[in-house]
């Protein structure tokens, strides 16, 4: 028996800026690890952003993990774990151990027991020796890190990479795909590198604001690959 859907997109219609950037789409999602492909423009990133509240359809219902996200926007932010592109986005404070303080805070917990548990949080990800270290002197690998932790201290339900590994190196990339296949929550990747989708459940392919490919990873890359080569 199928899954019942976690996320649910019917007949969704956004514009922005005038344009139409998502188009009467309807997608029902119950994988544990889905990936997001496209050409730039194609409306990845503003799926994604509909999915935590950082934008609302014009048409059309989305719900994410029991949640109308037109209704109960603010409930968003503690079921969706966002991980933006780059890291400067979303990193506020100086300190790392500030840093998860803050998102321990954010998940309900009392400022005074949040700047006590930030260690034992970063001790569960082996990096208790980073509690002090100043954001600015961590590489952009460790950032990015650090930004994976800030989101899954607070025990989301679903996590959302939007071209988290853009600007890393293979090495880095590597660890951080590591983590990602470990975790135990609901995972949606956008990415434009093809073989970060080994071993997903499912690859949707988006282009111009509708459904063009989806399926098993393996069928709808070989498909993007085909039509990536028509175009060039």
């Amino acid at each position: 028996m199928p899954h019942a859907p976690l996320i649910q997109l019917e007949n969704v219609t956004l514009t922005r800026g005038g344009r139409v950037v998502l188009d009467d789409l309807s997608l029902d999602i119950a994988e544990r690890r889905v990936g997001l492909i496209g050409t730039n423009g194609s409306g990845k990133s503003s799926l994604v952003r509909l999915l935590n509240g950082l934008l609302a359809a014009e048409k059309g219902r989305v719900t994410v993990h029991g949640l109308d996200a037109a209704t109960q926007a603010g409930e968003l932010p503690r079921k969706v774990g966002f991980i933006f592109q780059n890291p400067d986005h979303q990193i506020i404070f100086p300190t790392v151990a500030e840093e998860i303080a803050f998102s321990l805070e954010q998940a309900g917990m009392p400022r005074r027991e949040a700047a006590k548990e930030a260690v034992p949080a970063l001790a569960r990800f082996q990096r208790a020796h980073w509690a002090e270290r100043p954001v600015h002197a961590l590489s952009e690998g460790e950032k990015q890190f650090l930004c994976i932790i800030a989101v899954l201290v607070m025990r989301p339900a679903l996590v959302i990479l939007d071209e988290p590994f853009s600007s890393l190196d293979l090495p880095t990339r590597r660890r951080l795909e590591s983590l990602v296949a470990g975790l135990e929550q609901q995972v949606i990747l956008v990415a434009h590198e093809l073989d970060a989708f080994e071993g997903y459940d499912r690859v949707i392919w988006l282009h111009a604001g509708r459904l063009r490919g989806d399926g098993p990873p393996e069928a709808v890359i070989a498909a993007y690959r085909a039509f990536a080569e028509a175009l060039a």
